[in-house]
């Protein structure tokens, strides 16, 4: 009898620590051309997002990362949410480095980018000044708090997301430096781009025809809500020749829907190889 309790209780431990990790965590909404005078924009980095439980570091999913000891040095006792990143254009580099199932030196070329306490109560503006003030005290050249700026105008707002488009960044984040901390999609965090983008699941590879004659001309693809198309755009040369197989989960960029709910302009991005994480 003790140990089938012993037994009920690790695993109880084990779903409740995954559960934790994978789904109570806040989430942002699209921005559609609400007004955020007041709010506080950052740029939208494209890395692996990673949550400091106040002892480890894992990955949204709860999987265990095993970076280096000299990385998560002066990291506080309690806990922050932030991305894993190496710069702009280095998702893939940044996911190869983070899956090692070892420490290893490849960390030392990333950053942990800063941007919520979640288990801290009080407004987001409160939350980012404990972490700021925790790290005033506790300097770490491997980590930043993402920085934040007022939103003072819908001009300014295009303003800095043309600068960080241009400059290579996938876009920004806009803040209601009142909300508390709520797990799920909400309305007081929104990401904004020129372009949408969602993941769909690779289900063939569809032959070219004419130059592609040989290579991939197309993927079929499947949304979430079970929808397919075709997906031709947006590959280069060596991924026509090396497509991604079956199975394979992919980001795409569009603009909008059809009525039939396939998007419109599907342009390929890259392979979502942290969709494990």
């Amino acid at each position: 009898m003790g140990r089938r309790v012993t037994l009920f209780f690790c695993v109880f431990l084990f779903v409740f620590s995954w559960s934790v990790y994978s789904s109570d965590l806040m989430l942002a909404k699209v921005w559609h051309d609400q007004d955020v005078s007041g709010w506080w924009m950052s740029e939208k980095l494209d890395g692996v997002r990673a949550y400091w439980t106040g002892e480890k570091l894992v990955s949204k999913s709860g999987q265990a990362f095993h970076p280096p000891e000299e990385f998560i040095a002066n990291l506080p006792p309690f806990a922050i949410e932030g991305e894993l990143w190496g710069g702009r254009n280095t998702f893939h580099q940044t996911v190869s480095i983070v899956r090692q199932q070892q420490p290893h030196d490849g960390w030392f070329k990333l950053k942990f980018a800063i941007f919520d306490v979640p288990e801290t109560g009080g407004s987001f503006a409160q939350r980012i000044q404990r972490v700021e003030h925790w790290f005033s005290c506790h300097p770490s050249p491997y980590r930043f708090v993402i920085a934040q700026i007022p939103v003072t105008s819908q001009e300014q707002l295009q303003i800095e997301l043309d600068r960080v488009e241009t400059a290579g960044g996938e876009g920004l984040i806009v803040r209601d430096p009142r909300a508390e901390y709520n797990v799920g999609r909400s309305n007081q965090i929104l990401k904004i781009k020129s372009f949408q983008d969602a993941e769909a699941t690779v289900l063939e590879i569809l032959p070219g025809r004419g130059q592609l004659t040989g290579r991939m001309g197309a993927l079929l693809v499947r949304l979430d809500n079970g929808i397919k198309f075709r997906l031709g755009s947006g590959f280069n040369l060596y991924e026509r020749e090396n497509p991604p197989a079956p199975g394979t989960v992919v980001t795409f960029k569009y603009y909008g829907f059809y009525p039939s709910g396939i998007p419109k302009f599907p342009s390929f991005l890259r392979i979502r190889s942290d969709s494990h994480l």
